[in-house]
């Protein structure tokens, strides 16, 4: 199985091109903070260079800019080349199937929401509610995990 989850920052506004079919592509990176703090207790980041294609590559491009945050779906590619050098170039990326805007381009450039929101999927875990949502925090030290 190749599925993988990301929700991060875009380094810079993505690059959008298309391909001599016509055919959409966009490029960019997204900075993924890590679930855990460094020994100077800062949170560190990925960087992982993303690829979408077709109208997900035309709604990333409209919508997103330097810093916008999504949520994206895809999987792992690998592929390589040979550069203007001769040398052998290997790439890894992840291709972005589906794309959740968290914000705008303009919530980014204003600071402020710009009124576009796209609304999250409706499935079945959203309906359903928060049911930890009521429930007080746990206490938990370091000796209680089996780890």
């Amino acid at each position: 199985m190749n599925n993988v989850n990301l929700i991060g920052r875009l380094t810079k506004a993505p690059e959008l091109k298309q391909t001599a079919s016509n055919t959409s592509v966009l490029t960019g990176t997204l900075a993924v903070n890590r679930t855990f703090k460094n020994q100077n207790g800062e949170r560190e980041a990925d960087f992982i260079n993303i690829v979408a294609w077709r109208q997900t590559a035309d709604i990333i491009a409209q919508y997103c800019g330097k810093g916008s945050q999504i949520g994206i779906t895809g999987r792992i590619q690998t592929r390589n080349y040979e550069n203007q050098q001769g040398q052998r170039v290997y790439v890894t990326e992840v291709v972005a199937e589906h794309v959740d805007l968290l914000d705008s381009k303009n919530d980014n450039q204003q600071g402020k929401s710009s009124g576009y929101n796209q609304q999250p999927q409706q499935n079945g875990y959203m309906q359903q509610g928060n049911s930890f949502g009521n429930s007080n925090p746990m206490d938990i030290s370091d000796s209680d995990l089996p780890f």
